[in-house]
C-alpha cells in the first residue's frame, strides 16, 4: 500500500491566469483549522523531521518545488511536489521531511487541527517505537 496519497486539485484558467481550488470536505478530506506556508527556504537545509499523532495535513507547492520524504515506520517513499495543482495528504503517524527546495518555493500546508505541541513526535527513535 502506497504512503503517497495524491490529491489532484481542480485548476481552472485562461489567458488571465490559473485558479486552483482547495475545498474542505471535498478535495481536502477534513475541516481545515490551520493554514501555514513556508518561504525563503535554503536549498540544502531540510525541514520537517517529525510526525503527528492525530493531525492530518495536505501539502502543495504553490510555487517552485520540493521533495517530500514520507515514512510510516515500515516503508519510505519520496515525492516531488512540483506543480500547484498537485497535493499530497500526510496522514497521522507518518514521519515527514522536506528536502531540495527550489529558490522560489512556497509550500502551503492545510492542517486538520490547531497547533498543539503535544501532538508532535520529534524524535525518530520514539516514532519507530510508537508505530
Amino acid at each position: 500500500m502506497s504512503l503517497l496519497k495524491h490529491i489532484d486539485l481542480n485548476s481552472l484558467g485562461d489567458e488571465r491566469g490559473q485558479l486552483t481550488i482547495l475545498e474542505a470536505q471535498k478535495n481536502i478530506p477534513f475541516s481545515v483549522k490551520r493554514v501555514y506556508y513556508l518561504t525563503n527556504m535554503k536549498h540544502d537545509v531540510p525541514r520537517g523531521f517529525h510526525a503527528h499523532k492525530e493531525l492530518e495535513q495536505v501539502a502543495v507547492c504553490v510555487a517552485g518545488k520540493c521533495r517530500m520524504l514520507l515514512d510510516n515506520g515500515q516503508a519510505k517513499e519520496d515525492v516531488w511536489l512540483d506543480a500547484p495543482n498537485k497535493a499530497i495528504r500526510i496522514e497521522p503517524m507518518v514521519w515527514h521531511e522536506m528536502h531540495d527546495f527550489s529558490e522560489n518555493c512556497v509550500l502551503l500546508v492545510l492542517a486538520s487541527e490547531h497547533y498543539d505541541e503535544s501532538d508532535y513526535i520529534r524524535n525518530y527513535s520514539d516514532f519507530i517505537e510508537m508505530v
